[in-house]
């Protein structure tokens, strides 16, 4: 199976160079097979080979291909179900050791960059934007709650491809172009895991392909759904242009349910996303929407020409709280990030890591959150997934 190239994003063509791996042919067997090359994939993968496990992970298309190499890149805090919503799922203590778990999962962003010299452009700051005075409200009761001011943005493709090169660094075997079609247990508390050309003996499996998995893992797929997002990118406004737009520098996201989040790149261009598509159809103009939205935020630029416009699919749950645990004794599994996946990936790789090597508590935390099915079963989940967005839109118009 031939790797699909990476989507034309002002990001895949800023990356970094980096080798086009092999696709698996034959046998191989390992302690932990990991399926899915995006953050958390390529996390799980380092910090089980740095514990010394050996590590093969299979990834469909290229590393950092999905969602994990071409979204808004807004590394922040906590989930996002909300606080008040993990109390309910799971109780105080629950839900502080959630956020404890994310707020960590920024520091060891920076420590990763700085660890394995990651080149990915990190810039501090994050603000996120009332638009109305509902929303003044419950930002100071957010802050008078919980607070941390550690969030930023980066170039999450360079950022990906960093960690993949980081694991390598300590063994771990990557095989791109190379789909896993499905595992079963095998003997002496092993699972085969079989691709189109091969098949990976491992003493454990961990999950990390979210939407992509489909009939991999059909156990999983009715807890998330795919949603189309869009992101636009500026021709370069040069430095003193881009710091009139955003002074500090930060990446802002605005707090409709529907919302809009922006930011600019080291080159001085302004990225904008927020248009979310949950009808699974293609047939609007998405760069032309987004532009249009972008322009509401900063008429100033109607005069700046659009360089590159992409979209891409994230995973939601039904609570948008994250959706880890197993389905096996020794296959796990990391899903549901909705959103907020650029700092919880990494650090959840590291929590299944934990996991593995035999100390779950921490990962357990996140295994206890109650996921139901989207309803609505394969026919009607996604229509009326479409109407109760229209509510929360016509909430964020009045």
């Amino acid at each position: 199976m031939a790797a699909l190239p990476y989507v034309k994003s002002y990001y895949a063509v800023s990356a970094h160079p980096a080798p086009q791996r092999a696709a698996l042919a034959g046998n191989t067997d390992c302690d932990v097979c990991v399926v899915g090359g995006g953050i958390a994939g390529c996390s799980a993968a380092l910090h089980l080979a740095s514990r010394g496990l050996s590590v093969v992970l299979l990834e469909e298309n290229r590393v950092g291909w999905g969602a994990s190499g071409r979204s808004g890149a807004q590394a922040l805090f906590g989930v996002a179900a909300g606080q008040g919503k993990l109390e309910r799922l799971i109780g105080a203590a629950g839900a502080r050791a959630v956020w404890d778990v994310s707020v960590e999962g920024l520091s060891l962003m920076r420590e990763l960059i700085a660890r394995h010299a990651i080149r990915c452009d990190w810039v501090d700051g994050y603000l996120l934007t009332a638009v109305k005075a509902r929303h003044v409200r419950e930002l100071r009761a957010e802050v008078e709650a919980l607070h941390d001011a550690n969030s930023g943005h980066l170039h999450p493709l360079n950022y990906t491809l960093g960690l993949a090169a980081a694991a390598e660094s300590f063994g771990a075997r990557i095989y791109e172009g190379t789909r896993a079609l499905r595992y079963a247990p095998s003997g002496n508390a092993q699972v085969r895991v079989t691709t189109e050309d091969g098949e990976v003996r491992a003493r454990q499996l961990v999950l990390c392909g979210n939407v992509y998995l489909g009939a991999t893992a059909p156990a999983l797929a009715n807890k998330i759904m795919a949603v189309a997002t869009y992101i636009v990118a500026t021709e370069p406004l040069g430095s003193a242009r881009a710091r009139e737009l955003i002074a500090s520098n930060a990446a802002v996201s605005d707090m409709n349910w529907v919302l809009d989040y922006f930011r600019t790149s080291a080159d001085h261009r302004l990225l904008f996303g927020g248009r979310v598509n949950y009808s699974g159809l293609r047939s609007f103009d998405a760069p032309g929407a987004t532009r249009a939205r972008m322009l509401r935020v900063f008429p100033q630029l109607r005069d700046v020409r659009i360089e590159y416009a992409w979209g891409g699919e994230v995973d939601i749950t039904l609570n948008r709280a994250p959706h880890f645990g197993r389905l096996a004794p020794n296959v796990y599994f990391l899903q549901g990030f909705s959103g907020h996946g650029i700092a919880l990936t990494g650090i959840a790789g590291k929590l299944v890591a934990e996991a593995v090597a035999g100390t779950a508590g921490r990962f357990d935390v996140f295994a206890r959150i109650p996921h139901a099915n989207f309803p609505g079963g394969a026919a009607l989940r996604r229509p009326a997934l479409v109407l109760a967005m229209l509510y929360y839109r016509l909430r964020d118009m009045l």
